[in-house]
């Protein structure tokens, strides 16, 4: 199997995405194999080589956020200093949008032009907090011309929350608590459908073309990074950019 693959979605012949899994580089245990992410202890010069891999399937070096579970959209066209962020998007062709996961969400949209792409980093916070309307403003397109694909992330089975995160969301859309699930023990706990909670988000920002949301981190553990499940883990990311006219 490769180290990564082509989301299963209709988009424009000019865009190009790319799904990372923890298949094909050299990274050791715990980060093995395809690790990405040059925050979480692996070796720099494991983190550099997978880079490298990657790199041949690009066009161009990608932007690296620095992730922080909030709500800001960096325009990579700019190629700021300043990488703080949990979103990206670009209209310039060549610039490559990416975050990295390895349990939140990943979110990749484009416009049915093929004008604009954007990625997303959406864990339960940044989602409460709004990164995916972030990432849709920041597009400026029509969002019923907005096309979202939904990446690998923890799933419904295996995402157990506090009343605290079910309450957060509830409060602000009651029909959030469609994505909530008792633990039948009894002790509190929720099991949440991370997916469906953004696609009622896109939904009400008037998106309904979205793919993907099938793919569960934890229980994908020969394919996919999980920290709720290893703790010291690696990280995938996700891309999109628009491609060069030839």
């Amino acid at each position: 199997m490769n180290e990564a693959y082509v989301p299963d979605w209709e988009i424009p012949a000019n865009v190009r995405a790319l799904q990372t899994t923890r298949i094909g580089g050299v990274s050791r245990a715990p980060w093995d194999a395809f690790n990405l992410g040059d925050h979480v202890g692996d070796a720099p010069d494991a983190v550099a080589a997978n880079r490298a891999l990657l790199r041949r399937k690009l066009p161009g070096d990608p932007f690296w956020l620095k992730q922080v579970h909030g709500t800001v959209a960096v325009d990579i066209d700019k190629w700021p200093k300043i990488n703080q962020g949990d979103a990206a998007y670009a209209r310039q062709p060549g610039n490559v949008c990416a975050v990295m996961t390895a349990d939140c969400l990943p979110v990749l949209f484009c416009d049915r032009q093929g004008s604009v792409v954007a990625a997303a980093h959406a864990g339960w916070r940044g989602l409460l907090a709004g990164v995916l309307e972030s990432a849709v403003g920041a597009m400026q397109v029509v969002p019923g011309n907005i096309l979202a694909w939904l990446g690998p992330a923890i799933g419904p089975a295996c995402f157990e929350v506090g009343s605290e995160v079910r309450d957060a969301f509830v409060a602000g859309d009651p029909a959030a608590s469609l994505a909530f699930t008792p633990r039948a023990d009894g002790h509190g706990k929720w099991l949440c459908d991370i997916y469906l909670l953004a696609r009622q988000r896109l939904q009400r920002l008037d998106i309904t073309a979205i793919s993907g949301g099938e793919a569960c981190t934890v229980s994908g553990g020969d394919r996919f990074f999980s920290y709720r499940r290893d703790g010291v883990t690696g990280r995938m990311a996700s891309l999109i950019w628009l491609e060069r006219a030839a």
